[in-house]
């Protein structure tokens, strides 16, 4: 009898001890959910820049939609991304195909090796978030990569896609004080591709248009990521403008 009164008072225990290490158990899950959604929202919130030694730097980018992109001096590489526990998961790596220089080629092979298909450790630091690290371990190396925010982080919204047409002649122009204004015109492509003008005349274009090298040789059409400034400041623009790509380049002898 008295062995069955000690089995009574013991079994509470035991069951609240299970329980207590299946709440444990699931705390742990829950912590390291929240912290592998942390790590992926950083992730996606910088470009990544390593330093390779070349004269351009390797861009990692890290897509919401689980995709990477890799962009070398060369050619782009891109494959799926994943965090698993510590690890970062990529897939196979595609990449276009040009042919390019020598030091260009060296830092697209190094790119394969350190994203094509791995599971790679790696320490996120975004203490401070001016100056993240992403350092990633791959074929028993460590590459520290170092974070530059997104536009899209950066003024908290999406961008609006316009295109425009700079001329190859600047001219000087007044804002908040003298300047020189790159001269532009208003691009659309309709769904079959063609283009169309919206402005026929040139207009002058006081603001910056960020990560653009003017060319007074070339007439240039560009894709630029538009973004909406939240709350500018006394004489800001209302916009910010990045620039995304050229579509187009001419060359150009003479002047307008």
């Amino acid at each position: 009898m008295k062995l069955k009164y000690l089995f009574a008072l013991v079994l509470p225990f035991s069951l609240a001890a299970c329980q207590s290490n299946d709440v444990q158990k699931v705390g742990d899950l829950a912590v390291s959910v929240l912290q592998q959604q942390n790590a992926a929202k950083t992730l996606t919130a910088y470009e990544w820049h390593l330093d390779t030694g070349a004269t351009d730097h390797l861009v990692l980018s890290f897509h919401k939609d689980n995709r990477f992109s890799v962009k070398t001096m060369c050619n782009s590489l891109g494959g799926s991304w994943n965090i698993n526990a510590d690890k970062l998961e990529t897939g196979t790596v595609i990449s276009t195909m040009k042919a390019c220089t020598p030091e260009a080629m060296q830092q697209e092979k190094l790119a394969g090796e350190i994203f094509d298909n791995h599971q790679l450790p790696f320490n996120l630091n975004a203490t401070d978030t001016e100056a993240p690290t992403l350092t990633i371990t791959a074929n028993n190396q460590q590459y520290v990569l170092h974070g530059k925010m997104t536009p899209e982080t950066k003024y908290n919204g999406e961008a609006e896609i316009v295109f425009l047409e700079i001329a190859p002649e600047t001219k000087p122009c007044t804002g908040v004080a003298p300047q020189i204004c790159l001269q532009v015109r208003e691009v659309k492509y309709n769904e079959q591709g063609l283009k169309t003008l919206v402005d026929q005349d040139w207009t002058l274009f006081y603001d910056q248009i960020e990560g653009f090298s003017h060319s007074p040789n070339e007439r240039q059409i560009i894709r630029v990521k538009r973004f909406e400034i939240k709350h500018p400041v006394a004489d800001q623009s209302k916009y910010a403008y990045i620039f995304d790509l050229a579509v187009e380049r001419e060359a150009v002898k003479g002047s307008l």
